[in-house]
């Protein structure tokens, strides 16, 4: 019976960390749908130039990806120890910070041109401003719900 008993709290234990794992996970595949879906919208992509743009980009995101994770951890670390920085330290912080920020550049630098081979170059440059109107979406969807409003609802108005 004990053994039983405990063998049913360990599966409820491993159970609900399961769960709170994968309520992370559908909130990240939801981001990345609906970006696709703007992108696609805003590029107006025809079949043919899906098909090639799609694994140019995907391989672009998982690049920026790593390194923006690796940023994360840096600036985290930093975070928790900058009062006890020494100003040794922190210079070379700033320095890494800046060398992971022309890392970001180099990346984008690099798939530009692939980007040229498999979109027109006004598509492109369409591809740029919808990433930066994807973000400003999302961070708006963001402040609404921690502002308990719908999408759509200026911030600006009382």
């Amino acid at each position: 019976m004990k053994k039983s008993l405990s063998a049913i709290i360990i599966l409820l234990f491993a159970s609900s960390i399961f769960v709170q794992g994968q309520n992370k996970r559908p909130i990240r595949e939801n981001v990345e749908a609906m970006k696709i879906g703007f992108l696609t919208d805003k590029l107006q992509l025809s079949p043919e130039e899906a098909q090639k743009f799609w694994p140019v980009y995907n391989q672009y995101n998982e690049e920026l990806d790593k390194l923006r994770a690796s940023r994360r951890q840096h600036m985290k670390d930093a975070k928790e120890n900058m009062e006890e920085m020494t100003d040794k330290e922190a210079e070379q912080f700033v320095d890494n910070e800046l060398v992971l920020r022309q890392d970001e550049l180099d990346i984008q630098k690099k798939y530009h041109p692939k980007f040229k081979a498999v979109l027109s170059a006004k598509k492109v440059a369409k591809l740029y401003r919808a990433e930066e109107d994807f973000k400003r979406k999302l961070l708006e969807m963001i402040q609404n719900k921690q502002d308990g409003k719908r999408p759509g609802q200026d911030r600006r108005r009382p």
